[in-house]
């Protein structure tokens, strides 16, 4: 126990200034007065949140004419929706809670706002039992016999 001493302490080396340390305005001050060479660069787009870069379509986007949009879902399928789930005696937060969706999801199917998704279809094709794709839209769903 004699070798250990509790009050000496032992300094390997000193740690340079960290990356931000040596960014700072003092640093780059100092390193000034004493001679040292400092490069400098601009960073483009720096401290702004694009993650983005332009790129040469750009200019072929803004010339063209059409409008661009996503495919809605037909207010006809939103009407079948509201007719299925109001035969049943559902709510849109009860039909939501059945298929494992948010209410406003159901909500954006009956007004013809949402973007159609083949597995939400799906789920909500099960859960009021009519078909809402497809040429057999409105009518009652089939039950496929189980394989054995």
């Amino acid at each position: 126990m004699a070798e250990s001493d509790w009050d000496t302490v032992t300094v390997l080396r000193k740690k340079g200034p960290t990356a931000a340390q040596a960014k700072s305005k003092q640093a780059i001050t100092a390193a000034q007065r004493r001679g040292e060479d400092l490069e400098t660069t601009k960073k483009w787009s720096a401290g702004q949140n694009k993650q983005h870069l332009v790129t040469k379509n750009t200019a072929k986007l803004d010339r063209e004419t059409d409008e661009l949009h996503h495919e809605r879902v037909p207010l006809e399928v939103g009407k079948y929706i509201q007719q299925g789930r109001q035969e049943r005696g559902l709510t849109q937060k009860d039909l939501a809670t059945r298929i494992n969706e948010k209410p406003q999801v159901i909500g954006d199917y009956e007004c013809g706002r949402a973007i159609p998704n083949n597995q939400v279809m799906c789920k909500i094709e099960r859960a009021i039992g009519l078909k809402l794709r497809g040429r057999d839209m409105g009518l009652p769903l089939e039950a496929k016999p189980k394989k054995k």
